[in-house]
């Protein structure tokens, strides 16, 4: 059943990254999207044990930062997803969220992340990130995510309940 699960969670983050770095760039508001990836990690960690959310959100992350037309330090996303993936872990304690938990958690988490992966690149000198454009990068990837959460995480949250049932909070 894990080989099942992690199979399943690597497929969910693949199908997120080619739809977010193929299709959503069309519909782009100032060059940012939503973050499909994200929202895979954030539904595998209100889902399923933490550890393997941090490690799904590790590997959704290092993908972000590899694929094409990433222009930024590789890790940045791995961080900051795997921060999430802990922190939105945390939110579950073992129970079902509510449907107002889970789109605050979706809410915080982007916010965490979008901001983590901002302030990384004006620590490393990147040319592309500046202090100004932060929180209208930061609003703006807050308000994608969320609008996102009822059509991705509850899908699927189901799908990983089904595969983890000694985990499952839904």
């Amino acid at each position: 059943m894990r080989a099942l699960r992690a199979a399943v969670a690597a497929l969910a983050v693949v199908v997120a990254l080619v739809v977010q770095v193929s299709f959503f760039p069309h519909l782009a508001w100032h060059g940012i999207v939503p973050n499909l990836c994200l929202l895979v990690v954030v539904a595998a960690a209100l889902t399923v044990e933490a550890p393997f959310a941090m490690l799904l959100g590790f590997a959704a992350g290092l993908a972000l930062d590899l694929a094409p037309p990433a222009d930024h330090v590789a890790g940045r996303w791995a961080l900051a997803l795997t921060v999430v993936a802990f922190l939105a872990a945390r939110v579950r304690q073992d129970q079902k969220p509510t449907a107002l938990a889970v789109v605050g958690t979706v809410a915080a988490s982007s916010f965490v992340a979008t901001s983590l992966f901002a302030l990384s690149g004006v620590v490393l000198s990147d040319p592309a990130t500046s202090v100004s454009s932060l929180l209208e990068v930061v609003l703006v990837a807050v308000v994608w995510d969320v609008l996102l959460t009822p059509f991705v995480l509850p899908p699927l949250m189901r799908l990983f309940s089904r595969l983890s049932p000694q985990w499952a909070t839904t």
